[in-house]
C-alpha cells in the first residue's frame, strides 16, 4: 500500500502545481482535483511496464484534461461576478491547452485522440443528463456513469485493461450520486434530483422548489433505491477487480460506507 500511496501523493503534487495558478485562485474558487479518479489512473499505471516519465506524463495529462472538464461543469450558476466566470470558463480551458501540450511535445498523438474520445463521449453524456433526455431511471443511470468514467475507460482500453472499466464506472456512478445527495440536502437543488423528478412525473416541468413533503419523501426514497442498487453491485463485483491494490480497496470501503441502505434507516427510526 506504502509504494501506491507515494505515487498517488507524487502524482498529486505534480497535479497541482499545473492547476493552482496563482493568478487565477485569486479570482475563480480552488479548483477541485478528484483524487479518486487520480487513486485509479496511478492503480492502473502502476501495472504498466513503461518508463516512469511516460507513465506520469499519461497520468498528468488525463488529469488535467478531467479538471477542465470539471472545472466547466462546476461554473456557479449563482455567481453575479461576471469576471469571476468568465475566468473560470479561460481556466478549464487553459487546464485543457496544458493538457494538449504535454501530449503533443513528447509526440503522444495516440494518446491525444484517445482522450479526446472520451471527452466527446463525456460532453455527450453531459448533455443527455442536463437535458434530461433520458426516458427511465435507468436510462438516466447510465448516462451519469458514462460521463462519470468515459475518460477513465478510453484510458484504461488504450492499454488494454478494460477489466477494471465496469467497476470503475460503478464506483463513480456511486460518488457521483452521493455528491448529488449532499448538494439536495444542503441546497434543495440537483440536476440529478430534477432528471429522476422529471422522469417519476411523466416528463412534467415540475421543479424542485414546488414539491410537497410526500413528494420530497418520495423522491429521496427512489434515489435512496438507486444508492443501494449502486453499492451492492459494486460490493458483489470488488473480487473482479484484477490486482486490487490495498489502498485502492481502502477507499472503494471508505466510499460505500457513506451511504446506508434506506429500509435499514427506516427500520432504525422506527
Amino acid at each position: 500500500m506504502q509504494e501506491i500511496r507515494q505515487k498517488f501523493t507524487c502524482m498529486k503534487g505534480k497535479v497541482e502545481k499545473y492547476v493552482f495558478n496563482n493568478y487565477l485562485l485569486k479570482h475563480i474558487e480552488t479548483p477541485i482535483i478528484d483524487e479518486d479518479k487520480l487513486l485509479i489512473l496511478v492503480s492502473i499505471t502502476d501495472l504498466l511496464e513503461l518508463p516512469i516519465a511516460k507513465l506520469e506524463n499519461y497520468t498528468l495529462s488525463t488529469m488535467l484534461i478531467q479538471t477542465a472538464l470539471d472545472t466547466h461543469e462546476h461554473i456557479s450558476e449563482k455567481t453575479d461576478n461576471e469576471k469571476s466566470r468568465q475566468l473560470t470558463v479561460l481556466a478549464g480551458d487553459y487546464y485543457s491547452g496544458l493538457y494538449y501540450k504535454l501530449l503533443a511535445d513528447s509526440e503522444e498523438i495516440m494518446m491525444i485522440k484517445t482522450l479526446s474520445n472520451g471527452v466527446k463521449e463525456v460532453n455527450e453524456h453531459k448533455i443527455a443528463v442536463y437535458h434530461k433526455e433520458s426516458d427511465n431511471l435507468e436510462n438516466l443511470m447510465n448516462n451519469i456513469k458514462s460521463l462519470e468514467s468515459a475518460l477513465l475507460k478510453n484510458f484504461a482500453n488504450y492499454f488494454q485493461l478494460d477489466l477494471w472499466n465496469e467497476q470503475t464506472a460503478n464506483i463513480l456512478l456511486f460518488k457521483r450520486l452521493l455528491a448529488e445527495k449532499k448538494q439536495y440536502v444542503q441546497r434543495k437543488w440537483s440536476i440529478v434530483f430534477e432528471a429522476i423528478m422529471h422522469i417519476i412525473n411523466s416528463h412534467d416541468d415540475v421543479h424542485l422548489s414546488e414539491l410537497t413533503d410526500k413528494q420530497q419523501s418520495h423522491l429521496i426514497n427512489v434515489y435512496d433505491q438507486l444508492l443501494d442498487r449502486t453499492k451492492q453491485t459494486i460490493e458483489d463485483g470488488m473480487n473482479k477487480i484484477p490486482f486490487l491494490n490495498e489502498f485502492l480497496e481502502s477507499r472503494i470501503g471508505f466510499l460505500v460506507k457513506q451511504h446506508q441502505p434506506y429500509v435499514k434507516t427506516f427500520l432504525e427510526e422506527g
